[in-house]
């Protein structure tokens, strides 16, 4: 038909080195909080651990996606935006 499409392109497929930028970095600030736990318990990391990771990337994943992170992430941490500025 042509080049033109009613659907705009997702962030994560016109930058995808971003999009995996932002997922390294919440899974690592994920981690970060789990560590403390998985270091106490110096064994192999149990269900609640893997449990507590997920839910914790999960929140940094929603907290990055507010409009007010991204102003934040737009003056402090550009290389986190979803696209560029």
């Amino acid at each position: 038909m042509g080049e033109h499409s009613l659907v705009p392109t997702p962030s994560q497929t016109a930058y995808p080195w971003r999009a995996t930028a932002r997922t390294v970095f919440q899974a690592a600030l994920a981690i970060l909080v789990v560590l403390p736990v998985v270091i106490a318990t110096s064994g192999i990391p149990t269900t609640g651990v893997v449990g507590m990771f997920l839910a914790v990337a999960a929140a940094i994943t929603r907290v990055m996606a507010l409009p007010v992170v991204n102003e934040l992430l737009r003056r402090f941490a550009p290389w986190l935006l979803a696209e560029p500025a």
